[in-house]
């Protein structure tokens, strides 16, 4: 773990560098620029907006703006566009990278920092943008949205935990970046975003609280629409679990490491 840190503060201009290129590459013949970074998640917000919110506006409780279903589906998404563009990111990660690491002699673990900084830059900017959309639905979040860069910490770094690991796996088992977009879908549907969880019957709430993104979603959704704290009992053990799959994210990707070019 020392050799880590050593190694990623020895060549932390490389990976700010890496970052900044990352971004400037991704959008550089593109008009609008990295205003697509926020378009697109804003885009279906609009989308499921404007098909559900006949359906299921009357049945969000506590927002009392007529376009709550809106203000709802932000504050979910927020959570959700950070989870699962750092786990699609990671699981391609290693793959994707791999002439860079046949050719270049770097510490690997600078790899998942440079994405996850990518991911962050990402939705910071998301998260101003919605900001902006809020003011102009006439909503503006409470004292509480200041606990918002401790959940995007914590979101960040359990997407990041399992996508090293899938990341890991995918450069000896390429089925995992087919199979990962399908498990993605399934949990998109499965947390509380588009709907409410209060209105499921009480036999299946019990099932979809054992959804691990559950307390982080509506953390995010009390922060921003609420003003009320994050849930913290949930949150704890949600972190616990983030500090150990961290771990063992490490343990597999310094075990995998020697034999991961030669994979490629």
């Amino acid at each position: 773990m020392n050799e880590m840190l050593r190694a990623l503060w020895a060549y932390r201009y490389f990976i700010l560098s890496s970052i900044k290129n990352e971004l400037r590459v991704r959008f550089i013949r593109s008009k609008l620029g990295s205003l697509w970074m926020v378009i697109h998640p804003l885009m279906q917000v609009l989308i499921f907006a404007t098909i559900l919110s006949e359906v299921l506006a009357a049945k969000l409780p506590g927002i009392d703006n007529k376009y709550a279903y809106a203000l709802y589906l932000m504050a979910g998404t927020m959570c959700w566009n950070l989870f699962s563009e750092t786990i699609g990111k990671s699981v391609s990660l290693f793959v994707d990278n791999g002439n860079l690491l046949k050719k270049m002699s770097f510490p690997r673990i600078c790899l998942p920092v440079i994405a996850a900084g990518t991911m962050l830059v990402n939705n910071v900017m998301l998260l101003g943008a919605i900001f902006l959309v809020f003011a102009l639905l006439g909503h503006f979040p409470g004292t509480q949205a200041w606990w918002l860069p401790l959940l995007m910490l914590i979101t960040l770094m359990f997407a990041m935990s399992v996508g090293l690991i899938l990341g890991v796996l995918n450069v000896f088992m390429r089925d995992i970046a087919q199979v990962v977009p399908v498990v993605l879908q399934a949990m998109f549907w499965l947390t509380p975003i588009v709907y409410h969880i209060s209105i499921l019957p009480a036999e299946v709430q019990s099932i979809f609280r054992l959804n691990p993104l559950l307390p982080l979603v509506t953390s995010y959704q009390n922060v921003l629409l609420y003003d009320k704290p994050p849930v913290w009992l949930e949150l704890q053990w949600m972190a616990f679990a983030t500090v150990v799959l961290a771990v063992v994210a490490l343990v597999v990707f310094r075990r995998a490491s020697p034999e991961m070019v030669d994979a490629l």
